[in-house]
């Protein structure tokens, strides 16, 4: 029986994981992991919050803004020491190598330097 609204729009899909549940439907943790471990990338809670907001950012938005995913990042890890820090733990880019890692696209100009990437 049909529990929610999901379960009656998409019957079969998989249950989504309670700790991230704006994550889309085809990915796991593992396969953030397995995203990881191919770029040399070990993950940390850090990179786990990362994730989350990204997830959750995309699932409440159809166009986002590369910019203002950009500055909220650097804003919510103000006290961490913001973007510089953000490009430590994300040598790729905390945009693009955090949607990657989240199972997302990234936005048009996650890959401009200037924008959250560095490849």
């Amino acid at each position: 029986m049909p529990e929610t609204m999901r379960d009656i729009m998409n019957p079969g899909a998989s249950t989504p994981d309670p700790d991230f549940p704006h994550a889309p439907d085809d990915w796991t943790p593992a396969t953030a992991k397995s995203v990881a471990d191919a770029a040399g990338l070990t993950l940390t809670d850090e990179h786990w919050e990362v994730i989350g907001i990204l997830q959750r950012y995309f699932s409440r938005t159809e166009s986002p803004n590369v910019r203002e995913l950009h500055d909220a990042l650097g804003e919510r890890f103000h006290q961490r020491g913001g973007l510089k820090h953000l490009y430590v733990i994300f040598p790729g880019g905390p945009v693009a190598q955090g949607c990657r890692l989240a199972g997302l696209q990234a936005p048009a100009g996650a890959v401009d330097k200037s924008f959250g990437s560095v490849q």
